[in-house]
């Protein structure tokens, strides 16, 4: 198992500690397995990635059976099983029938008859929150499978919800529960640095046509020179985006705007502060667009500002939301872009008089890069989203579970990112921030009828 756990560590940057507990838990499939290990953390944090390296080094140095599944894809309790057990058999090709878990677990004990060397059994299941909606014995014989089998065999439970989230009135099976944090900074940044010599070849074999560029990039592009690139990268991402998938891809879309002064030869790879300028709008750009994956085409470079804005423009009128959930995204863009002592000003009638002195007139005089619209946004409450809410909407509304669901679905879409509490939509103690930007709140305003710009401190 050591030279399993020495084996993963390269692989996952900051993720030593959780290779060598699993390492620690499930050790040589001679010794007894935990019957079931629950890992849980947000998207993005390594879970499936991390689990599908594991079992395919046990697979390969142990000769354990594994079977790893996405619950998402098993719409019935009958297709699950069959997939798991033509991962578990000894010869690959049958295709195995089962009707209900009983005879999955009269299978799976058929696997135990041969007892010249011990077997272990590895299962995972991703997205295991899904289990819940499944039949009602499920969850509770996976959890208990290595007693009803008599098997050497280890479930695999990964999910973002804490376990308590499982309980139901029957009551479940003690399981070992197994963490995955969110990376701080300075592990997103060396994970995002571990990658540094694919993006470098990925940057010569680009210019190798062009030789003047070509010997640029390769005195220019240094290991010192991708980590200050990263560090500015992460002051303007890391706040609102911890996904470091998501993270890694729009940071080697990014690198190609931040590299092209120094290609030109109008700005000094060592020139931080200037390359700082050149890129701080774009990255900005960028911020608002994170998850909504719009392409630069290649034909058409010079004028990709235009070609973005009307990629937003259709993406936004495109967008199927019901109708407070517009209401409610709105809200949330005025909630992360105004300052709170501005909402009685903005959204109450007769908020009384407020007078003109000349400290506040130059406080709002406002530069385009001290715009709290290009700043980027700022975290708010559940309560306060909602108090905006009811004051932009016209007609009255109750606060029902079903206007609270549509917070989580916007959340779900990646239009909403929690900055804390997560869990706590109900007691209105979460924080959460607006991933969207200026022209795509524009255009679901027009969708609604409903005018943005008046809301705004940054257009008062």
């Amino acid at each position: 198992m050591e030279s399993i756990c020495s084996s993963l560590a390269p692989l996952f940057p900051c993720r030593e500690t959780a290779i060598e507990t699993l390492g620690e838990l499930i050790g040589d499939s001679r010794e007894a397995y935990p019957s079931a290990i629950y890992l849980f953390g947000h998207s993005g944090t390594g879970k499936t990635a991390l689990t599908r390296a594991f079992l395919k080094e046990c697979r390969k140095r142990q000769k354990v059976r594994t079977a790893h599944l996405n619950a998402i894809e098993c719409y019935t309790t009958k297709i699950m099983l069959e997939i798991l057990l033509d991962s578990l058999a000894p010869e690959q090709g049958n295709s195995l029938k089962v009707d209900n878990m009983l005879d999955f677990v009269e299978q799976l004990r058929r696997y135990a008859a041969p007892r010249a060397e011990a077997q272990g059994f590895l299962i995972a299941v991703d997205n295991a929150e899904r289990l819940r909606d499944m039949d009602a014995n499920v969850l509770p014989v996976l959890l208990r499978l290595q007693e009803l089998t008599n098997l050497n065999l280890c479930v695999i439970l990964l999910s973002q919800l804490p376990f308590e989230k499982f309980y139901n009135k029957t009551g479940l099976s003690e399981i070992i529960c197994l963490h995955l944090a969110q990376y701080n900074k300075a592990e997103t940044q060396r994970i995002l640095g571990s990658d540094f010599e694919q993006v470098r070849n990925q940057l010569l074999e680009q210019f190798a046509q062009d030789k003047k560029r070509l010997e640029i990039c390769q005195d220019a592009v240094t290991e010192d020179f991708y980590n200050n690139y990263l560090n500015l990268f992460l002051s303007v991402f890391y706040k609102a985006c911890r996904d470091v998938p998501e993270l890694q891809l729009t940071a080697r879309k990014c690198l190609s705007i931040y590299l092209e002064p120094v290609l030109d030869g109008t700005v000094d790879a060592t020139d931080i502060s200037r390359l700082w300028r050149h890129i701080a709008g774009p990255l900005r750009s960028a911020l608002t667009q994170i998850y909504m994956r719009i392409e630069k085409p290649a034909e058409e470079a010079e004028d990709f500002t235009a070609i973005e804005d009307q990629s937003v423009r259709k993406l936004a009128q495109s967008l199927e939301l019901p109708y407070y959930a517009k209401y409610l995204l709105i809200a949330a863009f005025l909630a992360s872009h105004n300052a709170a002592n501005q909402d009685k000003r903005l959204f109450v009638k007769h908020h009384g008089k407020q007078r003109k002195r000349m400290q506040t007139v130059n406080a709002r005089a406002k530069t385009t890069e001290k715009m709290s619209t290009t700043l980027g946004p700022k975290s708010f409450s559940i309560d306060r989203l909602l108090a905006i809410f009811y004051a932009i909407l016209e007609e009255k509304v109750g606060l029902t579970c079903n206007l609270l669901s549509q917070i989580s679905t916007l959340v779900h879409l990646k239009l909403l990112s929690f900055v804390s509490g997560e869990q706590n939509i109900m007691d209105g103690s979460a924080r959460l921030q607006c991933t969207i930007g200026l022209e795509f709140v524009l255009q679901i305003g027009k969708v609604v009828g409903f005018n943005v710009r008046q809301y705004l401190c940054d257009f008062m």
